[in-house]
């Protein structure tokens, strides 16, 4: 399942190292912005930066196409986060956002994401 901001969840995003998203998003990042966290799925990426959250959904057999889509913490309506049970097989953190669009994301993340230290992040931007 792609990385995208519609309806459906994105499953088992894991953290990756901000040096292997700097080239995708290169060409995309405005003049004072940087990329702050990113998360992969076998082949998409999730990378909030300082200024947006962006998703790199890479299309095809190759992966030479890539779709990049930007949402900006400014659009954002509100969220929630939701932490894993108590005594859960299987671990993980969700994300919920609503955009001012109308526009929802659901985000599920797996190996021990600081969920907290995203709502802060989203915080930081969202309630200037």
């Amino acid at each position: 399942m792609s990385v995208s901001f519609n309806q459906d969840s994105v499953f088992n995003l894991k953290p990756i190292s901000l040096d292997d998203v700097r080239g995708e998003l290169q060409g995309l990042l405005i003049e004072g912005e940087s990329a702050v966290m990113a998360f992969r799925t076998v082949r998409d990426q999730l990378v909030f930066t300082n200024k947006r959250i962006v998703s790199i959904d890479v299309q095809g057999i190759t992966g030479r196409r890539k779709s990049f889509t930007s949402m900006p913490y400014s659009k954002i309506q509100f969220f929630s986060i939701q932490t894993p049970g108590f005594i859960e097989i299987f671990p993980d953190n969700e994300l919920y956002i609503v955009f001012s669009n109308g526009t929802t994301a659901t985000f599920e993340f797996k190996g021990g994401v600081d969920i907290g230290m995203i709502g802060r992040l989203i915080s930081q931007y969202v309630l200037r």
